[in-house]
């Protein structure tokens, strides 16, 4: 009957219809918070930011590269002759130690031996000029009585109890030499404290 057949067609259809419906529902999945689009200009931005700041770095860090290797051939021009200097000093001291030898009134008295003062003028002359080559260069001789004592630039030998002066140089034993800020030989003192 075409009736029949209506009523098969139409719930042919309502199954169909119900079918489609079921399926719809199973293929959902939760339902997740859509995010919202990003926007392309902020991530670039962003990425603009951080290589500006690499950038920033790389050229901070070269500058201080730099400028370490400038006070390390500073350095190394300054006190490329520390080795040499610190030989000189013995020669400086060997200097000394003959003038002390020498009677002080040895070039004053009319009746000193000629040769003792040829000796003496002798021996103060190449004191004279190798002060002035070490002053040519930067080398200073340090350390007298009185002086403020500094454990950076003088070695206590032995301590002189002294009241009226504590923390003073009491006595030098080896005068000392700086090469222009550093020290190259301490001076060898005795230095006063309380009793």
């Amino acid at each position: 009957t075409p009736e029949g057949e209506k009523s098969t067609e139409s719930g042919t259809a309502e199954v169909a219809t119900e079918d489609a419906a079921t399926s719809v529902e199973e293929d959902k999945v939760p339902a997740q918070p859509e995010e919202p689009p990003v926007d392309p200009t902020i991530a670039l931005n962003a990425e603009i930011k951080d290589l500006k700041e690499k950038v920033l770095r790389s050229l901070a860090e070269e500058a201080n590269v730099r400028r370490i290797a400038k006070r390390d051939v500073e350095n190394a021009h300054a006190y490329a002759n520390t080795s040499f200097a610190k030989a000189m000093l013995d020669v400086a001291d060997d200097l000394e130690r003959a003038l002390s030898v020498v009677p002080a009134d040895a070039s004053t008295s009319g009746s000193a031996d000629v040769s003792l003062k040829s000796l003496q003028e002798g021996i103060l002359m190449t004191d004279k000029n190798l002060m002035k080559i070490f002053k040519k260069f930067g080398i200073v001789k340090y350390g007298a009585v009185d002086d403020t004592f500094d454990p950076h630039m003088h070695d206590a030998l032995f301590n002189i109890p002294d009241a009226e002066k504590p923390g003073t140089v009491g006595q030098v034993v080896k005068m000392g030499y700086k090469l222009k800020d550093r020290v190259i030989r301490a001076a060898q003192v005795g230095a006063r404290v309380e009793p």
